[in-house]
C-alpha cells in the first residue's frame, strides 16, 4: 500500500452527522435511478486519481458507502494522506449494486474536496520548509464542513487555527473599537474568558507597539508588509517578554515563502479551505454477469 507522507490525525466526532445531511441531501425520498437495477445485482469497481494530490477523506468514503450498506466493502490501495501520482489506483470496492450507484457521487465528492484541500495545505508547507513557521488554516471553509476541511488540513501537514469562535479569542479592529483600546479589550477578554488564548490582530507597528503592552497569547500582524513584519519580529525578540507572531492577509502561494522568512511563528492562509479545486478522481464500475 502506497503509505502516508506523515501521521493521520483522527477523524472528527460530527463525520457521521456530515456524511448523513450529505446523503440525505443527495438521495431525499429515494434514489429513482439506482431503482432501475436489480436489486440483487452486485458490482465490483475502483476509483484512480487523475492528478497528482494528497489523498484525503477515506473515512468519509467509507461512511458514505456503510451508511447505505455495511456489506459494501472498501479495500484502499493507497493510506490516508500518501500521495499520489496521476492514474494511482486509490481504491476497489465491491458491493450491493444498489447502495453503491446511490452513495457513489457523495463519496467521491468529500474525497475530492478534502482531498483538494489536503493538497494545498502539503504545498504551502512545502514552501515554508526550514524557515520554523507553521501554516495554519482559517475560518474560511464551506458551511457544515468546518471539522473535515481543517482535519484535510492536518492531513497535508498544516495547522489549525481554531474550530470557531467559542475555542479562542481573536480581538479584531471592530472589537477594539468597542472595546476602547487594545489594553481594554484584552484585560475585558481576560476577564471573560479565564484561560482561553487570546490573539490581538494589529494594522501598524505603532498598534503592535500597543499589543506588546497588553500581552496577549499571540499577535497577528494583518497586512503587513514583508520590511515592517521583519521589524515587527526584530522588535518582538528584542522585548523581554517576546509574544508568537503570525502574518496574515492576501498570502499567496508565491509570497508565502518570504513571509515565512521574516521571521514569525504563523503564516494563517485562508486559501488552503476557501479557494479550493476539487482533485479529478474517477470511479470505474464492473456488474457481475454483465
Amino acid at each position: 500500500m502506497n503509505p502516508p507522507s506523515r501521521p493521520v490525525p483522527a477523524p472528527p466526532l460530527d463525520l457521521p452527522a456530515q456524511v448523513a445531511a450529505a446523503l440525505r441531501e443527495d438521495i431525499g425520498s429515494g434514489d429513482l435511478t439506482a431503482a432501475l437495477v436489480p436489486q440483487d445485482q452486485r458490482v465490483r469497481g475502483r476509483i484512480i486519481s487523475r492528478e497528482a494530490a494528497v489523498l484525503c477523506g477515506q473515512p468519509w468514503a467509507e461512511a458514505c458507502f456503510g451508511q447505505l450498506d455495511p456489506t459494501i466493502r472498501l479495500t484502499w490501495q493507497s493510506a490516508e494522506g500518501a500521495t499520489l501520482a496521476p492514474g494511482a489506483l486509490v481504491c476497489l470496492l465491491e458491493g450491493p449494486a444498489r447502495p453503491v450507484l446511490s452513495a457513489e457521487r457523495t463519496a467521491l465528492n468529500f474525497l475530492q474536496l478534502l482531498s483538494a484541500t489536503a493538497t494545498a495545505a502539503s504545498r504551502f508547507v512545502a514552501a515554508v520548509a526550514g524557515t520554523g513557521c507553521t501554516v495554519l488554516d482559517t475560518r474560511k471553509t464551506l458551511p457544515g464542513l468546518r471539522s473535515a476541511q481543517k482535519y484535510a488540513v492536518r492531513c497535508g501537514g498544516g495547522g489549525n487555527h481554531r474550530m470557531g469562535l467559542y475555542d479562542m479569542v481573536l480581538i479584531k479592529e471592530n472589537h477594539i473599537l468597542a472595546a476602547g483600546s487594545i489594553g481594554q479589550a484584552v484585560e475585558a477578554a481576560r476577564a471573560l474568558a479565564a484561560g482561553v488564548r487570546i490573539e490581538v490582530e494589529v494594522e501598524s507597528l505603532q498598534e503592535l507597539e500597543e499589543a506588546f503592552a497588553a500581552a496577549p497569547d499571540v499577535v497577528m500582524l494583518d497586512d503587513f508588509t514583508l520590511a515592517d513584519m521583519a521589524t515587527a519580529v526584530a522588535r518582538n525578540r528584542a522585548r523581554g517578554r517576546p509574544v508568537q507572531l503570525e502574518a496574515s492577509g492576501s498570502v499567496e502561494f508565491e509570497t508565502v515563502r518570504a513571509i515565512a522568512a521574516t521571521g514569525v511563528d504563523f503564516v494563517s492562509v485562508g486559501a488552503l479551505t476557501k479557494h479550493v479545486r476539487a482533485v479529478d478522481l474517477s470511479m470505474r464500475l464492473e456488474f457481475d454477469g454483465r
